[in-house]
């Protein structure tokens, strides 16, 4: 089949179907990425949020081969109904000399219920030979048994040719042959996998399109991102005739990861103006991508295409000049079609532009004034120059902006004095105190606590003085602290920059302090993080 020219415009005509697959392995592929353990309850919710994407196929692991995913493909069947989704059972061919109808591991993939099995075969000579240690006669036998055999049982089959391009480059006979053979067997498409990802797009177009031309077998690419191209070499299969793509979500997978599903689906629908997943599921990509971060415990990429909240995010001045006549002339997509939104980062590159965008953006009206607005400007290069950093603080950004143009700036308590302190006893143990003296509603407070550090301390004492005002400060909680010790000018005297997140259980907002010590930077970021959390709880100030 021949793929749509590629167009920036172009919007896909009709709906997903069998003409294309999109074929999702994260959950056996992806989670061989260093640092991800999943449980069976998490490649449950993954295979949920798949199925929502719209994905055609989701890859569940390896029935057999461990329990975990044995136990997976029992509770998917009793538990998920699929919208979108076929579940596919991934496994080897039969085992050399023996008879697939008698294979413990091909009975495990029936057993299942997986309608779809994905075949793993080899189609490297030297593999064949010194992995499988059998002939490359029989290889070819093993391939062929094993897909008929599934066929016959009722399940649909694909064959992933492992190491296919360097097999290819060694022996490129006997590895259009293992695709053949496949397709003859009875495969429904032939996946050209770069096992070891050393291809390059010019490469991998080459090497699909004559394998097409030569063996008539339906084809399609896995590409693991050794070079950092595995989208490309996915795009580039794509041209070259291919009409399956194997992807992982977030680009997860073993070493540096695999073609990244969200980059190649946003391409196929909107550069290439082929539909490959349902109506309107393309706006869901950005929630997506965060919800399965989220389960495999790992932070998004914020500089991801498409997804990652940088991806919109503009800081250059004059981006900003022009994004204010028109947001498209640095922007290759409305991030709204893939459920992103396009973000003004202030920092000392910030013009006029950059601060009214960034205003409207945080429901600021600047009401054209330039001359606040020049204030603002120098404000931040002022501050900026001492060391603070608003492109990672929205909120202290906004308190900021807001006290231009107010006038005043928002003040829930005023602070009198605070102290902490960190003591080292003989025998080994810690002990943190803070004390804070504050006025909250004409009355001053003082308040002490105890934390795991001086930072925790203060933390506390303020919540220990303020909750009986605010009671919506039960619901803060710092989730992350950040410290930088920025140039000193003699010796140990430097300048410490803090920066905290702090969530309310529904958003998150980030503020910076900036002084000579880390404690002082942090208490700046602390009353930032009250202030802005009760701002936007719609407290009003208390002076």
């Amino acid at each position: 089949m021949t793929p749509a020219a590629p167009t920036e415009a172009g919007r896909p005509t009709a709906g997903p179907d069998d003409s294309f697959h999109v074929f999702d392995t994260t959950l056996r592929d992806g989670a061989q990425r260093e640092g991800i353990n999943l449980t069976v309850a998490d490649k449950l919710t993954i295979a949920r949020h798949l199925d929502d994407f719209g994905v055609g196929f989701i890859e569940g692991g390896w029935p057999g081969a461990n329990p975990r995913d044995t136990e997976f493909f029992a509770r998917a069947r009793a538990e998920i109904d699929f919208k979108n989704a076929q579940l596919v059972a991934f496994g080897a061919t039969r085992r050399a000399g023996g008879r697939a109808a008698e294979d413990p591991q091909v009975r495990a993939l029936l057993e299942s219920g997986a309608p779809v099995i994905t075949l793993v075969a080899k189609s490297h000579d030297r593999h064949v030979e010194l992995a499988l240690r059998t002939t490359l006669e029989e290889n070819l036998e093993m391939v062929r048994d094993t897909v008929s055999y599934l066929r016959e049982q009722g399940r649909r089959v694909f064959v992933d040719c492992e190491h296919f391009f360097d097999g290819y480059r060694a022996d490129p006979d006997y590895a259009k042959s293992v695709v053949r053979t496949a397709h003859e067997a009875g495969a429904d498409v032939v996946i050209l996998c770069d096992t070891n990802g050393g291809m390059l797009p010019a490469q991998v177009a080459a090497v699909v399109s004559t394998v097409l031309a030569d063996t008539g077998a339906r084809l399609g690419i896995h590409a693991q991102d050794d070079t950092g191209c595995a989208v490309a070499n996915t795009l580039a299969a794509v041209d070259a005739g291919a009409t399956h793509v194997q992807c992982t979500a977030n680009g997860y997978g073993e070493r540096v990861g695999n073609a990244n599903l969200f980059p190649v689906v946003a391409a196929l629908e909107i550069k290439y103006g082929r539909q490959v997943l349902p109506e309107g599921a393309l706006a869901e990509m950005t929630r997506i991508s965060h919800a399965i971060a989220e389960v495999v415990n790992l932070t998004p990429s914020t500089h991801q295409p498409y997804v990652g909240v940088s991806a919109f995010a503009h800081k250059a001045g004059l981006h900003a000049s022009a994004i204010k006549v028109d947001p498209d002339l640095y922007q290759h997509i409305d991030p709204e079609r893939v459920g992103n939104t396009m973000r003004m980062l202030v920092s000392d590159m910030a013009g006029r532009a950059s601060i009214e965008l960034k205003g409207k953006e945080l429901g600021v009206d600047l009401g054209g004034d330039r001359a606040l607005v020049a204030r603002v400007v120098e404000r931040v290069k002022e501050r900026e120059l001492a060391g603070y950093t608003y492109e990672a603080a929205d909120a202290s950004f906004e308190l900021l902006l807001r006290a231009e143009a107010e006038g005043r700036a928002r003040r829930y308590f005023r602070t009198e004095s605070w102290r902490a302190i960190a003591e080292d006893r003989p025998d080994g143990t810690h002990a943190n105190e803070a004390t804070v003296k504050l006025w909250a509603k004409g009355e001053r407070i003082v308040a002490t606590a105890e934390g795991n550090g001086p930072v925790n301390a203060l933390d506390r004492a303020l919540r220990v003085a303020l909750e009986r005002f605010y009671p919506q400060l039960a619901k803060f909680e710092l989730v992350d602290y950040k410290v930088r010790i920025l140039e000193g000018k003699h010796g140990t005297e430097s300048t410490t920059r803090v920066l905290i997140s702090t969530t309310d259980g529904v958003r998150e907002w980030n503020t910076v302090g900036v002084a000579p010590n880390v404690i002082a930077a942090s208490w700046q970021a602390l009353v930032d993080a009250y202030t802005y959390g009760l701002l936007r709880a719609g407290v009003e100030p208390a002076e």
